[in-house]
């Protein structure tokens, strides 16, 4: 059965949605010629390729449960590598800023690259890069080597999550796109709660911080694996060549081309903005958060696994936004989705630092991730619809911005840590937060404004 001829969302409802009746005389008109007398039942081809497609959305979000994973499993370790290294926590903390550092910047080549030779390759490819790095950090003998393999890891990381977002993009239609990403999201939060889990569990047993990252490379490998088996697919490779027409192409793509790609998504206003608080809420918000584990064991002197479970009710948080993101978004839209976040992440930050006990942490820690994505959500699917020509290069931006703000704050957070104390960094992330996510819900409103004149 061959797609060539149907643009890629196309083809993939034409499989999953499509009325038997229409289906067959789809499979008709497109099937090679000769083929005709050989046809399976239309139903039987209807069933096949959705439940691929649904092994495919799986896989997606294995990885991207991997990529949160890797963002988080360090949070929950500073404590211990200050110790075995000893060093500074705030020089601790560049486990998590080398990484986020790396996995931002990096977003800059695999978006455009994505958009010319396909995003699904390159998804392997990533997989198999983050498998290095995580094994070269659990052999790391020093501070400097796992520093080192956390750059590496950063790097490939860089090239699952969005580059599973623009993927998702150029199948799923904008108005269901909210759902779609969530199902995506769910995978990321589910990561970030087990990455802080299994960092702080491990690090108390034998199996250590290096076990961990053990066992983060071996499931990367098996990830790749399997998604390049479902990839072989004939259907796959077909829809592919459609969609992702370079791919047969050189892969090499220049400096020049890149630089086009990434001014084409610039000189609008809309995807301006947007950059620009993804960029403040990674330094405002992701910043602070991932030193809420090592504040919780300064500040109650609670073990890192403990410490761990408690930040990771952010997660949680967030994988309840993503269970009610379809009936949350009809009822109170975008603008009400936005205002509420920023709320709920302004008075969380605040609470946070001023924790009376570790068990309020619990709530907080949850009201926290559930407001964060009411925000972040939003400015997600607007990544996906700031320049569909070159949704890859879209979408890595948008990573590359939430990421390097990460970075910078993880990084001035962790210059807070030894010269100031922690509560200045929650306190001034939660003022900057209001505000930020404030004028985001005012320009989203104006937005509204001028399409509806228009």
């Amino acid at each position: 059965m061959s797609f060539s001829g149907f643009p890629r969302q196309q083809a993939i409802r034409l499989c999953t949605r499509a009325k038997p009746a229409a289906l067959l005389g789809a499979v008709a008109g497109y099937t090679r010629v000769g083929s005709a007398c050989s046809l399976p039942k239309i139903g039987t081809v209807q069933k096949q390729f959705s439940m691929r497609l649904r092994e495919l959305d799986l896989l997606r979000m294995f990885a991207a449960l991997l990529s949160g994973a890797a963002i988080r499993i360090c949070d929950a370790l500073l404590p211990s590598l200050v110790s075995i290294f000893k060093v500074s926590a705030g020089y601790a903390a560049l486990t998590i800023t080398a990484f986020a550092l790396t996995y931002s910047l990096t977003q800059l080549i695999f978006g455009p690259l994505g958009d010319r030779v396909g995003r699904p390759r390159l998804v392997r490819i990533a997989l198999y890069g983050a498998s290095a790095g995580a094994a070269l950090s659990a052999m790391a003998p020093s501070i400097d080597i796992l520093l080192f393999g956390r750059f590496i890891w950063g790097c490939a990381g860089a090239g699952i999550v969005p580059l599973c977002m623009a993927w998702i993009g150029d199948e799923v239609p904008y108005a269901e796109r909210q759902a779609a990403l969530a199902k995506l999201l769910i995978g990321t939060l589910t990561g970030m709660a087990l990455g802080q889990l299994l960092g702080g569990i491990l690090v108390d047993t034998m199996v250590g911080w290096r076990g961990a990252f053990v066992l983060m490379a071996l499931a990367y490998v098996g990830t790749a694996a399997r998604l390049a088996v479902v990839l072989r697919r004939p259907e796959h490779r077909e829809i592919d060549i459609v969609a992702y027409p370079h791919v047969s192409q050189s892969c090499g793509e220049t400096i020049a081309e890149s630089a086009r790609m990434v001014l084409h998504v610039l000189t609008s206003r809309w995807p301006r903005i947007v950059l620009l608080a993804t960029f403040l809420e990674g330094v405002f918000l992701l910043g602070p958060l991932a030193l809420v584990p090592a504040w919780l064991h300064a500040r109650f002197q609670i073990s890192p696994a403990s410490a761990s479970m408690c930040a990771a009710l952010y997660a949680v948080g967030g994988l309840a936004y993503a269970c009610a993101a379809r009936p949350l978004v009809s009822k109170i839209g975008e603008q009400g989705m936005v205002l509420s976040g920023t709320l709920l992440v302004g008075f969380a930050l605040i609470g946070i630092g001023g924790l009376p006990t570790p068990s309020l942490g619990v709530p907080v820690a949850f009201l926290l991730g559930f407001g964060a994505y009411l925000l972040h959500n939003t400015l997600q699917v607007h990544a996906t619809q700031m320049s569909p020509g070159v949704r890859g290069t879209a979408v890595s931006l948008f990573t590359a911005s939430l990421y390097l703000g990460q970075a910078f704050g993880v990084m001035v957070g962790g210059w807070s840590i030894d010269h100031l104390g922690y509560r200045p960094v929650f306190l001034v992330g939660s003022v900057a937060m209001l505000i930020v996510g404030w004028c985001f819900w005012a320009m989203l409103n104006r937005r509204r404004a001028d399409h509806a004149a228009a």
